[in-house]
């Protein structure tokens, strides 16, 4: 197998205000801000293999959302050094994203008030999938994550369960050789996790997708 991504020391500070105490603390914190540094990801290195499935593991506040988000291209680091699908993520963005997918538990890409099956079509467009390889790609999504009673459906109105499946396919339609997942099963019941879970099997083991997930 050969190597499709590189992390070497990654680090990622934000720089956070800190409220004053005592008499006058909100003015005085306007006028002279206090701030701390926070330490996000620190030094973190791991390398992933093509057609690995692996999960990127850790405590709360551990950084998990952060590195994945710098994997994305949704953050730039601090310093250290990252390499994903032959790319510099957050300098290469738009050339790169055709390559990956990635769903986010706590955020959503697809459109409010249009229909599920809208939304695929506008990324069907956005992404230039031949008809043929989506039409093929939607047939099997539909069967094996069971969307048709909701593929219709304003994304708005669906339950926590059918929003996910429905990222999940959106994130893959246009055959992405690498896939994150930040926690793509919060907030959803044991059934729902479950199919979730088998699906991500199934695109790893049959299509040999790479998968990293928190």
């Amino acid at each position: 197998m050969s190597e499709i991504i590189r992390v070497a020391n990654l680090v990622k500070t934000f720089d956070v205000q800190q409220r004053r105490s005592g008499s006058f603390s909100t003015l005085r914190s306007f006028v002279a801000p206090v701030k701390r540094t926070l330490r996000a990801v620190d030094g973190v290195s791991f390398t992933v293999q093509a057609g690995e499935l692996v999960g990127y593991l850790g405590p709360n506040g551990a950084g998990k959302s952060t590195t994945i988000k710098i994997l994305t291209g949704l953050l730039v680091p601090t310093s250290g050094e990252v390499r994903s699908a032959g790319f510099v993520p957050w300098k290469e963005r738009t050339a790169y994203v055709a390559r990956i997918g990635a769903v986010f538990g706590q955020r959503y890409t697809l459109w409010w008030d249009l229909p599920v099956s809208d939304s695929f079509d506008l990324l069907r467009e956005m992404y230039r999938v031949p008809r043929a390889h989506y039409a093929a790609n939607l047939k099997m999504f539909r069967e094996l994550l069971e969307m048709d009673d909701f593929l219709e459906s304003p994304v708005r109105s669906l339950s926590l369960g059918q929003r996910m499946r429905a990222e999940l396919a959106a994130a893959l339609l246009h055959e992405p050789q690498l896939v994150f997942l930040d926690e793509p099963t919060i907030g959803l019941d044991v059934v729902a996790k479950e199919r979730i879970r088998e699906f991500i099997l199934y695109l790893n083991r049959e299509r040999g997708t790479t998968v990293l997930l928190t």
